[in-house]
């Protein structure tokens, strides 16, 4: 027996075995001179799925798919994707896209071992132009074979294969946030993620499912961390004695107290650890956590999809309204704030307030631009008048020798009057555009002005001197004066929705 001859030792059993497997007819046309197959799988996690025995069973079930008509040249395999993911989104999915435009690139068709695993809702849809292009099959277990694209019971299965991948997900999804919904209301349970500044995590008992207690799992719970539940209650006494945020979080930082990513790096890799910022501080007073209940569902994520050839989902992570917050029904670790406390916390505010009652309006917020750094200029009340100024970045928190630059502070009667200067240099095709133009210009009035430039999208760019306008709109044209443009931000503009806050501003 060769076989078992040239084996080592330690292969000695499957040398036999493959030795004696028994001869198989397979259909169709011999491997030898077939296709050259490119194979495709995706698990979803790493830690909650064995990604070698994912592979494996795809992997059979796409040789068995192309068994007698082709052998696998290439694997490509994604691990911790989702499928909602766009295959430009995922690494493997990707690789292979890229290879399919090489000339050389080794295989003439793709196989999968399962429709669910590589594609989900439309996906394969966009993805049937390229593999046209590069004049490459695809081969599923459900079509027994190579997709027709053109076939129409072809199209009606993958729409159905698509749309029954998609609601397996939307299903889990659903039963899962609803189960957790449960066990933050009900149960007060610790749900995951990084503990809140000022508590750690201790155990809590075993999983009260006894097959998950059986693995070894483990309920955890917070508790005060004494090396910084002290600073959370600081920073709440100091919001109730009506300190500003800027100022609790430059206190912090000349006490030298440790900011969140510096007291646990372990947690915290993704930032600097360089000390308290105003978001810090801030999302300290906001987190309900600290009354000693549980929340959930404060942060939730939005799925948007991409603009772009091969349509994936994007999550944007934001607070959720306070409406759909899950809030448990009894406290469920030590409270380091009173719920009392918190809710007064939360309608401290250390803006001056106007002493006959009146509301500040800046009828140019969100329409000026630093020449400089490119920033928003900050709205900002200044010996009885409306003043916009630009701190490039700095705040109140930070050490004073961290700026940089010094600060643009103007008025906003001087910006008007300046953008009002450069009216003759704007010039539209449009008769309603030019109408409303000579009609600013004969007013010369402020509220005037500022509707103008919020309805044909004009941005006013500020240095200390001068002014220079720029627009979005096609319905209205600037002509530059060379000799008084000032140089373009450094940082790419991004406008604000000026022209949806018009009405609050101006009302």
């Amino acid at each position: 027996m060769p076989a078992l001859q040239d084996a080592q030792e330690g292969d000695l059993l499957a040398a036999w075995i493959d030795g004696k497997k028994p001869r198989t007819r397979h259909r169709g046309c011999a491997v030898l001179g077939g296709l050259r197959f490119a194979f495709y799988g995706r698990v979803s996690t790493r830690d909650h799925q064995d990604p070698v025995s994912s592979q494996r069973w795809q992997l059979d079930v796409a040789t068995d798919l192309i068994a007698g008509r082709g052998r696998i040249v290439v694997e490509f395999f994604d691990v911790g994707c989702t499928r909602e993911l766009s295959w430009i989104r995922r690494p493997q999915a990707a690789a292979l896209l890229a290879a399919l435009a090489d000339p050389d690139r080794g295989f003439d068709a793709v196989v999968v071992g399962e429709y669910a695993r590589a594609f989900s809702g439309s996906q394969l849809a966009h993805l049937a132009d390229t593999l046209r292009r590069h004049g490459v099959e695809l081969w599923i277990p459900e079509t027994d074979g190579p997709l027709d694209f053109d076939d129409v019971t072809h199209q009606a299965l993958v729409m159905m294969l698509g749309a029954q991948a998609r609601r397996e997900v939307q299903r889990a999804r659903f039963r899962t946030t609803m189960a957790m919904q449960a066990q933050a209301r009900e149960q007060g349970r610790y749900l995951g993620g990084r503990p809140p500044y000022g508590y750690r995590l201790v155990d809590a008992g075993p999983h009260p499912n006894r097959v998950h207690a059986q693995w070894g799992r483990r309920l955890h719970r917070l508790e005060p961390n004494p090396d910084t539940a002290p600073h959370v209650a600081w920073i709440f006494a100091q919001r109730l004695a009506g300190r500003s945020i800027a100022g609790i979080g430059r206190a912090l930082n000349e006490m030298g107290v440790p900011c969140p990513s510096a007291a646990d790096p372990a947690r915290n890799p993704h930032r600097r650890g360089d000390g308290w910022r105003l978001r810090t501080v801030a999302a300290i007073l906001a987190n309900p956590r600290y009354t000693g209940r549980q929340v959930w569902n404060r942060q939730r994520s939005d799925r948007q999809s991409a603009q772009d050839e091969l349509p994936g989902l994007l999550q944007v992570r934001r607070l959720a309204a306070r409406a759909q917050w899950t809030l448990s029904v009894k406290p469920a670790h030590p409270a380091l704030v009173s719920e009392q406390d918190f809710i007064a916390a939360q309608a401290v505010s250390a803006l001056p307030q106007a002493a006959d009652g009146t509301k500040r309006t800046y009828l140019l917020a969100g329409l000026l631009r630093c020449a400089l750094c490119g920033r928003s200029l900050e709205s900002q009340w200044s010996h009885g008048n409306p003043c916009h100024r630009c701190r490039h970045g700095h705040t109140t928190a930070d050490e004073p020798t961290a700026r940089q630059a010094a600060n643009l502070h103007l008025r906003q009667d001087v910006i008007i009057a300046r953008v009002q200067a450069q009216l003759p240099q704007i010039s539209s095709d449009d008769p309603q555009a030019r109408l409303r133009l000579a009609h600013v210009q004969a007013t010369s009035e402020p509220g005037e002005l500022a509707r103008f430039l919020n309805a044909y999208a004009i941005t006013v760019i500020c240095d200390q001197r001068s002014v220079a306008l720029e627009t979005d709109s096609t319905q209205i044209m600037i002509r530059r004066d060379i000799r008084r443009t000032i140089p373009a931000p450094k940082i790419p503009r991004q406008r604000s929705h000026a022209a949806a806050k018009q009405g609050n501003r101006l009302s």
